[in-house]
């Protein structure tokens, strides 16, 4: 019996413009046009946040195309518009223009991350409302719900996922309970923390070894189950989401890139 191949990882942060990062991630001296092509020399993803509030207009997304390489991956969140102020009804319109406002990335999309507000409870209506939203949405894309409401977590809910090819967004967030399932060939997986925390982001204030031990325990039994892992550390998690994922990455087994061993020697930006 062969054994299956082992799962690409990719590993990255919420988000590239931190002006706190300049000087511990980017050089000294780095502008925000640096940012992305340099990002993109030390992680091969990314997640979106800035699709949260507006799709970008096609000379945006060219823009991100052209400054990462061939194996890069993009993922976006899909707008709020449609998560929070339609609260997935009627949607299906906003949705196809959403997927299509990102067509100039090309092979560079990876999943779009459906983030359901709090309030977004288990119902009648609401679960009528998710299984027509995950059946309507454009093929072709890949689909990971984050749910912040414990109503979510149960059988049903793995189900209605699974059979549409979506995956259940691993996230750590609050006091919110982390299920692990899978239900879907890939995972998706947030590091989140709490906002009130975190001043700045240019180093690691907070130990999260506990929590790091944790999810290396839940990864490794899951791992053998899909073909592609997304993951994505915000600042609030620790202090300095470039930390986080890097040590993520060792933890799995992966070789990191040093960010001050890509910065420029003897010459200035």
């Amino acid at each position: 019996m062969t054994e299956s191949p082992a799962p690409r990882i990719h590993l990255g942060t919420q988000g590239w413009s931190y002006p706190d990062w300049v000087g511990s991630f980017y050089p000294p001296g780095a502008k925000q046009e640096h940012f992305l092509p340099f990002y993109a020399r030390v992680f091969d993803t990314v997640e979106l946040d800035t699709t949260f509030y507006h799709a970008p207009g096609a000379s945006i997304a060219r823009s991100w195309a052209r400054h990462s390489p061939a194996h890069f991956r993009f993922a976006a969140k899909v707008p709020r518009i449609i998560t929070h102020d339609a609260a997935l009804e009627n949607v299906a319109d906003a949705m196809a223009s959403f997927v299509s406002a990102l067509e100039p990335l090309g092979e560079k999309l990876g999943p779009l991350l459906v983030q359901l507000p709090a309030e977004f409870a288990r119902a009648e209506r609401t679960v009528a409302a998710l299984e027509k939203f995950l059946a309507e949405s454009p093929r072709g894309v890949r689909l990971a719900v984050e749910f912040r409401h414990a109503s979510w977590h149960r059988p049903e809910t793995w189900r209605l996922l699974s059979d549409h090819g979506a995956a259940f967004a691993w996230t750590e967030w609050r006091d919110l309970p982390r299920p692990t399932e899978v239900t879907a060939d890939f995972l998706y997986l947030r590091w989140l923390g709490d906002r009130r925390e975190i001043q700045r982001y240019d180093r690691v204030v907070i130990d999260r070894t506990r929590e790091f031990n944790a999810w290396e325990s839940d990864l490794g039994r899951a791992l053998p189950r899909v073909s592609e892992v997304f993951g994505y550390f915000n600042n609030h998690w620790a202090g300095h989401s470039p930390a986080s994922a890097n040590d993520m990455k060792r933890r799995l087994g992966l070789v990191p890139v040093e960010p001050r061993e890509q910065w420029p020697q003897g010459e200035l930006w």
